[in-house]
């Protein structure tokens, strides 16, 4: 029954970050117009800042609310953005002294993630669907 709740917090978690997530692209492309992805930008800082602060604050109390963690960093900061659990592991290693699997695990997330994208973009074209 604990995974069903468990994922139930993920669940509506996202769906909150997800929206807000949207409202934030909205608000973007009205105030600075849709050429420059700039809530793409915020929203990646804001989320890497606020799972920096939600994980610190958990960290510091050396307790809490395992749900609460859930559904706060999981739920609606995976919704907002993956960029922020990103930026806290690549935090996690450089604190660990693991400057090595730092620099990897960095480098490689985004050059992969990149070139990710242009592999996904370049098979559906070959497909001729766009």
């Amino acid at each position: 029954m604990r995974t069903v709740y468990g994922y139930l917090l993920v669940f509506l978690g996202a769906g909150m970050g997800g929206a807000l997530r949207h409202s934030f692209n909205l608000a973007s492309a009205r105030v600075f117009g849709p050429d420059l992805p700039l809530s793409t930008l915020v929203v990646n800082v804001l989320g890497s800042f606020s799972i920096g602060c939600i994980a610190g604050y958990f960290a510091v109390r050396g307790h809490g609310s395992q749900s609460l963690q859930l559904f706060l960093t999981t739920g609606i900061l995976g919704g907002f953005t993956t960029f922020s659990a990103f930026s806290l592991e690549a935090a996690l290693l450089w604190e660990r002294g693991q400057l090595n699997s730092f620099g990897v695990f960095v480098l490689a997330s985004v050059m992969l993630s990149i070139a990710g994208v242009f592999a996904g973009l370049a098979l559906v074209r070959s497909w001729h669907l766009v």
